[in-house]
């Protein structure tokens, strides 16, 4: 039988902490969670549009939707968003490290790093590591990392993390989609070997049509990629239906630790909740401890 957002049960008394939860998979994952009773934060770049959205969810939710101001792009905002949390509520049951950005030209962060590697892997590396006191010791706590298929044919560069030297969009976007599972994998692995009672699962969303396809169009000023997508149209699923994988790693009560999430069909393009496929690159227990070790020295957060 297929999982479906009917399948969340009761959530009253949890609290879910959703990156980027303003539109597409975050918002409709912030949609789900808060109609069955838990109280959600919006953790977004801008305000404004955080506010939109709780607005736009407030009628149907049956718990509580707050707004987290929170820039992956910047380490400060990063820290301080921690620190809000920590002080306004002192605990966490749900961390979905959704938030991401997609294909984009070269640019950096505010701390210097590649913007997809640095939104997408080292500002949700940086957030996780805070955010776990808060998680330690609530039943059922769960972590979840949202990555794409793109995973797949992705290769984290040791030599030219920040792409200085090269820089193809693309695989800019396929690396930090790579470090997104490793770090699940590797988060995984070390909760299990400190006995944490916290649990480290990725997701991916297949094709679904959210705001990152427009946003990277409008980005790279490409004639060809809107073509493309046309072309593609009929495989992609809504975003609530893109949304279904992470919410099944975050609630299931079949979904274990180490484990990823994709849609069932068509090779996990479209469709829904099942075991994904990880790439073989993300199994290296090697590279995932070195990307570790490379992610705290960057970030300057350790476990």
């Amino acid at each position: 039988m297929s999982w479906t957002t009917n399948d969340l049960g009761d959530l009253s008394g949890r609290l879910a902490l959703i990156t980027g939860a303003n539109s597409g998979l975050g918002f409709e994952s912030a949609r789900a969670l808060s109609e069955h009773g838990a109280t959600v934060v919006l953790a977004c770049r801008s305000r404004r549009r955080a506010e939109e959205s709780r607005d736009a969810l407030l009628p149907k939710a049956k718990g509580g939707l707050e707004v987290l101001e929170l820039d992956l792009a910047d380490l400060a905002s990063v820290a301080a968003a921690a620190q809000r949390l920590a002080e306004n509520w002192g605990r966490l049951d749900l961390l979905l490290n959704n938030a991401g950005v997609m294909a984009l030209p070269r640019s950096l962060t505010r701390d210097g790093f590649e913007r997809q590697f640095g939104i997408n892997h080292l500002g949700h590396f940086a957030l996780t590591l805070q955010l776990l006191p808060l998680m330690e010791g609530r039943p059922g706590a769960r972590v979840v990392t949202v990555t794409s298929g793109a995973h797949l044919f992705g290769r984290i560069a040791f030599d030219d993390l920040q792409g200085e030297r090269r820089y193809d969009r693309w695989s800019a976007y396929s690396q930090s989609k790579l470090a997104n599972v490793m770090f699940a994998l590797e988060l995984q692995r070390r909760l299990e070997a400190a006995g944490s009672t916290v649990a480290s699962l990725a997701a991916h969303p297949g094709m679904a049509r959210t705001n990152l396809q427009p946003a990277s169009i409008s980005a790279n000023g490409s004639w060809i990629e809107p073509i493309a997508y046309g072309l593609m149209g009929p495989l992609f699923q809504s975003a609530a239906m893109g949304a279904l994988p992470q919410l099944h790693a975050a609630v299931a009560a079949s979904a274990k630790g180490g484990e990823l999430y994709g849609p069932d069909q068509w090779g996990g393009v479209r469709g829904y909740p099942a075991r994904g496929r990880i790439a073989p690159a993300a199994l290296d227990d090697g590279a995932r401890r070195r990307l570790w070790a490379v992610s705290e020295e960057l970030t300057g957060v350790a476990s």
